[in-house]
């Protein structure tokens, strides 16, 4: 830390290439950071998925619905504890762009099979009697500005027209990093009003009895249907959230790729920027050689200056990222998890430390192997 004024001395010597030096590390950064926020909310669904959970679908299509009856088929089959079902209603409050999952529901089996969404009991049952009624999440609450006894109107996008529900509960996902961002209403309501469909549902969600095999019964459940108009495909909710997240896309090849193509630039932008300032400062090096500063000394006040500019435009660009993040999710609910986990924040800056160790180190070894004779020489 002594040397530090000296760093600084010669960083401020060229304000404008520091600052743009800077710059290109927080662009860096702030790409590593937000590519890494898309990939943990395209794949961390699966890794929140429940293991005693199936997701049974129609076979041709994720958007082919089901017929309701199949719930009670389903749910008289060994090792089933309990089925529930879910339709996409797709509605949006007063404009297209605030988008956000909604979905009618069946209210005598959803909380049981899924527990982790937690709200008061007298909320629940209010949300149980009223056949308008609806639940919503607590993000969604705070996004809109809603609370228990507002009446939200939804333009549908499927079935036509303006829905109204009443606002009942507000449940939180406790212990999760899942946004709370969802819409449930009656599946009821939504049978007594739509012109077509009636009768489906979207898909079945089933909660495995404990001991069981999760993959036998997804077996099991397409074999029972097999050959008729509306065969099945069953499977761990897992796979299903493994397989939807691939359907978008390898996230993970093209942070690699990307990573990659920002790594090499900043290197030679890096590795340019401290090559020049060592050349500019070829007399000074041998002055301070000669005043007595080792090789090593020389060495490691150069590298110093590159992790500096590495660390300070690095930290930059992840706290835009955090701070980018904190403001929830811009798709409007399309990415489920949307946020920076401190070890992604950790593994930032370690990328951001390394960068500047190597961009540093050949400038670093060229002023360390200068001689002094040959540097007054040149001056």
């Amino acid at each position: 830390m002594k040397y530090l004024h000296i760093i600084l001395a010669n960083l401020g010597r060229k304000k404008f290439r520091t600052v743009l030096t800077v710059g290109s590390f927080t662009v860096a950064l702030f790409l590593f950071g937000l590519l890494v926020v898309i990939d943990i909310a395209l794949n961390q669904g699966a890794d929140m998925a429940g293991a005693d959970r199936l997701v049974v679908l129609n076979r041709v299509s994720m958007i082919q619905p089901l017929p309701i009856s199949y719930q009670q088929r389903i749910r008289q089959m060994d090792g089933v504890d309990e089925v529930t079902f879910f339709v996409w209603f797709g509605g949006v409050y007063q404009d297209q762009r605030n988008f956000f999952p909604n979905f009618a529901v069946d209210v005598q089996t959803a909380r049981t099979v899924y527990p982790e969404y937690k709200m008061p009991d007298e909320q629940w049952n209010e949300f149980v009697n009223d056949r308008q009624g609806c639940i919503i999440g607590r993000e969604l609450s705070e996004r809109f500005g809603w609370k228990v006894g507002d009446r939200v109107p939804l333009e549908g996008t499927i079935w036509r027209g303006v829905w109204e529900f009443n606002v009942r509960g507000i449940y939180d996902l406790e212990g999760t990093s899942v946004t709370s961002n969802e819409l449930w209403f009656q599946y009821d309501y939504l049978e007594e009003q739509r012109p077509f469909f009636k009768g489906t549902v979207g898909w079945y969600a089933v909660s495995i009895a404990d001991g069981a095999d999760a993959v036998l019964i997804a077996k099991e459940i397409d074999e029972r249907f097999a050959n008729s108009p509306w065969e099945t495909k069953a499977e761990t909710e897992k796979a299903f959230m493994t397989g939807f997240a691939k359907q978008v896309g390898n996230i993970r090849l093209l942070l690699v790729s990307v990573g990659s193509v920002v790594f090499i630039t900043l290197l030679l932008v890096t590795g340019n920027t401290m090559a020049m300032s060592v050349r500019e400062r070829t007399g000074e090096l041998a002055v301070m050689k000669t005043v007595g500063f080792t090789d090593r000394g020389t060495l490691t006040l150069v590298m110093a200056e590159s992790i500096f500019l590495s660390v300070v435009g690095g930290a930059i660009g992840l706290i835009l990222v955090k701070l980018f993040t904190l403001r929830g999710d811009p798709t409007g609910g399309m990415l489920g998890i949307f946020y920076l986990p401190p070890s992604k924040v950790v593994v930032g800056f370690a990328f951001a430390i390394g960068l500047g160790v190597v961009s540093g180190l050949v400038p670093g070894l060229n002023a360390m192997r200068l001689r002094i004779v040959d540097a007054l020489r040149r001056v």
